[in-house]
């Protein structure tokens, strides 16, 4: 879990499943206070059940600007992303994605001389989605501490409700509320419990090939 306050962000994670985590309990127990929060439990398809590789992950840029990931799918195509396996922390290729996101944002500093500013970070948040979003599944909540991007492209495979006055995503329906599936292929920012941008939809919709992930499977069995 994610919580963000103000311009901080709490991590709380281990890698403990969820129904057997004392320290999950313990959060739950009282209510949970924050601007912002991402919480995610983890399929262990790439890499082991570490603490390196428990979602959300965390990377500060050049800038300062710390940024947050948790994401639910698989790249199956990222040869992009293949450098960082000798850099990240774990071995999740969902850490490579926050790697990739972040030397993007380090790289136009480095040209331009300063940071992007919000609408220049989600232009390149867009172009970044775009560019890694064929073949692979991408559902993604992404958090600078200013903006809050949610993007999927699986049909259903995020869902929005409205609730005291800000929005709630999820993977699935968590309750009897106005649920309803998030547009597919499309990164959305929110600022303040508001939606501020839309991207491109860039078409890329993900549909699971049984054989990949058989594949994919027989591959994390030899880790």
């Amino acid at each position: 879990m994610a919580f963000f306050e103000k311009d901080t962000v709490r991590i709380e994670k281990q890698a403990v499943e969820a129904t057997k985590s004392a320290r999950l309990k313990e959060c739950l127990s009282s209510p949970v206070l924050a601007d912002k929060m991402i919480a995610h439990i983890r399929l262990a398809t790439k890499g082991n059940m570490e603490y390196e590789n428990c979602h959300p992950f965390v990377r500060e840029d050049s800038s300062g600007r710390v940024w947050t990931l948790a994401h639910n799918g698989t790249i199956f195509e990222g040869k992009a992303m293949d450098s960082y396996f000798y850099e990240q922390e774990g071995q999740t290729d969902s850490e490579r994605i926050l790697y990739f996101l972040t030397d993007r944002m380090n790289e136009y500093q480095g040209k331009n001389g300063h940071p992007p500013d919000a609408e220049t970070r989600f232009c390149l948040l867009d172009e970044i989605i775009r560019e890694i979003a064929e073949e692979n599944k991408l559902n993604l909540l992404i958090c600078d501490g200013e903006y809050f991007y949610v993007h999927t492209n699986c049909n259903s495979g995020l869902h929005v409700t409205e609730k005291n006055g800000g929005f709630v995503f999820s993977t699935v329906p968590l309750d009897k509320g106005k649920w309803k599936p998030l547009p597919v292929n499309t990164l959305l920012a929110f600022k303040d419990g508001k939606l501020v941008q839309s991207g491109r939809n860039h078409g890329y919709t993900f549909v699971e090939d049984p054989e990949k992930m058989k594949m994919l499977f027989l591959d994390y069995s030899t880790l």
